[in-house]
């Protein structure tokens, strides 16, 4: 397999660091809102990869960090905790917040068929771990503490912006009084004078909260060792949140974090960058409500490359309603006794193998659909075989409406056509005819549909 490295910003074959194993570590979400679907086409990315990863014969192990404390609205570290700041718009207690988001962050992953890692990493669970690695930061010489915290100082780190070339500079006005650089950022932030906040701890440097991009650090090294395979994210997480994992992570233990690094884009909303903060943004429940199927929506992210922008639109998920209205035609019938064609199996591999390029991979699928000359049931068995990768749900899919005396017989006449004996083919298609439905052969597939009313 060989994927885009954003470290190295080239094309790597991948060699995991133990042998038919993977360690993967994927930023999760900030449970204080509903996550929308541009977040949501990350974590489908991601669940991409674990799939091809296991396709190819890898045992992954996949850890996901919630960010249930430390993240600011302002990524200057400034400005309010953005689950302390729910709570009291809301008047409910941090942990109620957090579980809420936190459940329909899992109901959605649900839905969009998306494998649940190995362990979700709630960053409240790893206190302990991240005052450990502060420390150790601070033992190293990395460390200086102002007003509000204590702040890594990137001017020491020798390679820090490695993702993004980014170079460290003198603070701005509107960071926090102290802050020596600007992109220092916060390791341990102190609550503020004479306030009480839900979620605080006590520490070496005094009581308070960790920064935000401490615990990835903590966790994934925790989980997976100072070292692992794989750590995934949004394109926005480069610049400031992984520059930032891995200056504090190397200024620790002087080890890579992370071999490889991969990002997806952006979804876009009329070509603008889908987010909370400019209020432009829909969440899956919203497609929902609107009659859109999940899976439509996941088959439009697959369907392009995790490296590319994504334009969302209402044409847009009609094309992919349709698209899997196709697929879905090829299993209206369920056929026995298929094999998994080698030919594109081989192809649809090797297209996911290069760094996942799903465009690719959907030319094969389509293919596969549109043959005429592929038996029924060798088409299902191979369109199941790239579904591991696909995740549509192809092989549970159950059309709706169809009386099992009738697929029966349609079943029979699939296997008569497969056979070419014709004869029986359209006596069957009479006793079908007869029941109340039609059968119409199509290149992408059998449809099965009432017949009309006379």
């Amino acid at each position: 397999m060989k994927f885009f490295n954003t470290l190295t910003k080239s094309k790597q074959a991948f060699k995991p660091l133990k042998k038919g194993e993977v360690s993967l570590y994927t930023c999760g979400p900030t449970v204080y809102q509903s996550a929308h679907i541009g977040n949501l086409r990350t974590y489908i990315f991601e669940d991409i990869l674990r799939r091809s990863l296991e396709y190819n014969g890898y045992k992954v192990h996949q850890v996901m960090n919630l960010t249930d404390v430390g993240h600011l609205t302002s990524d200057a570290d400034t400005g309010e905790d953005k689950v302390e700041k729910e709570a009291r718009k809301e008047g409910k207690k941090a942990s109620d917040i957090t579980k809420f988001y936190t459940d329909e962050f899992k109901t959605d992953l649900k839905r969009l068929n998306i494998e649940f890692p190995q362990k979700f990493a709630p960053a409240t669970k790893y206190i302990k771990e991240q005052i450990a690695l502060i420390q150790q930061i601070e033992k190293k010489g990395y460390t200086y503490r102002i007003a509000d915290g204590i702040y890594f100082d990137t001017q020491k780190f020798k390679h820090y912006g490695r993702l993004g070339k980014v170079s460290t500079g003198k603070a701005r006005v509107e960071h926090a009084e102290g802050k020596k650089h600007d992109t220092d950022f916060a390791l341990w932030k102190f609550s503020p004078a004479g306030e009480k906040r839900q979620q605080e701890w006590k520490s070496p440097w005094g009581v308070g909260f960790p920064g935000w991009h401490i615990e990835c650090s903590a966790i994934s090294m925790k989980e997976l060792g100072n070292t692992f395979d794989i750590h995934t994210g949004g394109v926005d997480h480069i610049l400031i949140h992984h520059n930032n994992e891995i200056a504090q992570s190397e200024a620790a233990t002087g080890k890579p974090l992370a071999k490889y690094w991969l990002h997806g884009e952006f979804l876009l909303l009329d070509k603008d960058k889908m987010s909370k903060s400019l209020g432009n943004f829909y969440t899956l429940q919203s497609l929902i409500d609107k009659g859109a199927d999940p899976m439509a929506f996941r088959l439009l992210c697959i369907s392009s490359s995790y490296r590319s922008r994504l334009n969302f639109s209402d044409k847009a998920m009609i094309g992919a309603e349709n698209n899997l209205q196709k697929l879905r035609t090829v299993f209206e019938i369920k056929a026995r006794g298929g094999k998994i064609i080698a030919k594109y199996q081989k192809e649809f591999a090797a297209a996911v193998a290069d760094d996942l390029n799903m465009p690719k991979a959907f030319v094969v699928v389509w293919e596969v659909v549109k043959s005429a000359k592929m038996p029924l049931a060798d088409k299902q068995a191979t369109l199941i075989d790239f579904d591991r990768v696909l995740g549509l749900g192809l092989k549970d899919y159950k059309p709706a409406g169809v009386p099992s005396e009738v697929a029966k017989l349609i079943t029979e006449r699939e296997q008569a056509r497969a056979t070419k004996d014709w004869k029986k083919a359209d006596l069957l298609r009479t006793k079908i005819e007869k029941a109340g439905w039609m059968v119409k052969d199509t290149p992408t597939g059998v449809e099965v549909v009432p017949a009309p009313k006379k």
